[in-house]
């Protein structure tokens, strides 16, 4: 008896110490992996598994890198899980990342969270050939439907009178312009990609338009909590319930409803006459060649259409929120604005690209709000793609870099006023001034691929608005320049009056 009662001791101690010895080797080995390699940049001491994962506030995580900028230097290392990020602040520092050093941070790191949403296809989660290659095709496929023409702009002046009819329907009472702006901005890359455009009063893209915000919020709460948990335990972590699983479904219904948009594509699809860019990729499919056409397939497809509504929807209309909010709340600014388009449009014709030039402060407003909005504050992450010397620092290939844009939008030494709504940072003598330090869409070779649309759009929506309605708060109300952090920097919901002029 006594032998078996020493024999089950044994037994239970023996687990003991193995089970003890498993965990000590667990964490000596994530010790070592966390262990800094020579001459790389100075960073927070991490902790086991976690990294610097609690030094971090992810509601505000462009603050947090401010602070830690402040500690450590314009360059400086984070451990996020088991991933070692490089953060790179102030213009000089960016603009080696992306543009003189570009070729060797040109990558997107593959996560498994992102593999799962994203795959490696499309354009903006790919890389290499494949990514050169959806990049280039894209670029000219919006050339040749409109991207730098009048009939592009003609377009977004039509969408501006659909946008201003909407809100003055609302009669001055307060609403929420989220989705119609949204409807607005997302219809212009629809007629590009899909070759229609939605009724503000289409039920089922609504829904989609809900779907998508909700989407774009949840993605980054998951990226900065259980993303982390994701990345280190993917297997594991699929079986788990959580807001991924939501995010995942969500996904699931938007490449649905893009599916069925090419599947209809197919249907009356004639060659001889591409009608808008899913037409032309079906083209590029079709054709019989080299290596290099493998890449054009329908997943590809599916990835790059919902790319370009992605971008081409969120970003901007994000940004024409946000230029309503400040015009709301600097009611002096909005003045001004409006009385530089009496004088130089007046009441009885649409703002087009050739009254830009004369109207210095209205664009000055539209570059401030985008300055100070930030809207994508620490950029979409790169990865160097080789071993690579950075300010006298060595960055590993593999490394996930950071270039962050929020540093360069308010840095102090390029700014006189940097975190003041002063539309005079791009005025000089009554012009306008361009500012090197300006730097919303990024910069170098994965510069946002829908730039000059986007610049478009802003300043035909937001000239046209302000032309028409005068934007007020509500009767005692004060509103608030208060954000959410989502795929991008956007306002916290409000409602506005709008006033018709």
């Amino acid at each position: 008896m006594l032998l078996q009662l020493l024999s089950v001791l044994w037994e239970a101690l023996s687990l003991q110490v193995v089970l003890v010895f498993l965990v000590a080797f667990l964490l000596f080995a994530d010790y070592k992996k966390k262990i800094r390699p020579r001459d790389f940049p100075p960073g927070p001491m991490p902790l086991p598994l976690l990294g610097n994962m609690l030094n971090m506030d992810f509601k505000k995580p462009h603050f947090s890198m401010q602070k830690f900028a402040k500690k450590y230097g314009n360059i400086f290392s984070l451990q996020v899980g088991n991933r070692r990020v490089v953060v790179v602040n102030g213009l000089q520092l960016v603009k080696e990342t992306l543009v003189h050093q570009g070729e060797n941070f040109v990558d997107r790191p593959v996560l498994p969270l992102d593999k799962e949403i994203f795959t490696s296809f499309g354009l903006i989660f790919s890389n290499g050939l494949s990514w050169k290659q959806q990049r280039r095709f894209a670029l000219s496929t919006l050339r040749n439907f409109g991207l730098g023409k009048r009939s592009l702009e003609e377009r977004i002046q039509e969408e501006s009178r659909y946008l201003t009819d909407a809100i003055e329907a609302e009669n001055g009472q307060p609403f929420n312009p989220h989705f119609q702006i949204n409807n607005a901005v997302s219809n212009i890359i629809c007629s590009i990609t899909f070759g229609d455009r939605f009724d503000y009063y289409d039920s089922r893209f609504q829904m989609l338009l809900h779907l998508f915000d909700e989407t774009m919020y949840l993605q980054a709460t998951i990226w900065s909590r259980v993303g982390l948990l994701y990345n280190i335990f993917p297997t594991l972590m699929k079986h788990l319930p959580g807001p991924h699983n939501t995010v995942f479904k969500n996904w699931g219904k938007l490449k649905s409803f893009v599916r069925g948009i090419i599947e209809k594509h197919k249907e009356d699809w004639n060659p001889s006459e591409p009608r808008d860019f899913i037409d032309a990729y079906l083209n590029e499919m079709a054709k019989v060649g080299d290596e290099t056409d493998k890449h054009f397939h329908e997943e590809n497809l599916l990835h790059s259409t919902l790319d370009l509504f992605f971008a081409g929807t969120e970003t901007t209309s994000t940004t024409l929120r946000w230029a309503l909010l400040y015009t709301a709340i600097y009611p002096e600014i909005q003045a001004k604005v409006q009385a530089e388009i009496d004088s130089v449009i007046g009441q009885s014709r649409q703002p087009s690209m050739d009254d830009r030039d004369r109207m210095p402060y209205t664009n000055a407003v539209v570059h401030e709000v985008q300055r100070i909005s930030s809207i994508v504050p620490l950029n979409v992450p790169r990865m160097t793609t080789k071993d690579t010397t950075l300010a006298g620092f060595h960055i590993p290939k593999g490394t996930i870099m950071v270039p962050n844009l929020t540093s360069v939008l308010f840095d102090k030494d390029e700014w006189e006023t940097p975190n003041v709504f002063n539309p005079g940072h791009f005025l000089e003598n009554g012009q306008f001034r361009k500012r090197e330090a300006f730097l919303p869409f990024s910069a170098g070779k994965r510069v946002c691929l829908g730039e000059q649309l986007a610049r478009t759009e802003l300043f035909i929506f937001f000239t046209a608005l302000i032309q028409k309605f005068t934007f007020q708060a509500p009767k005692n109300v004060t509103l608030s320049c208060e954000f959410r952090m989502g795929v991008t920097l956007s306002p916290l919901p409000y409602r506005i009056c709008a006033f018709s002029r």
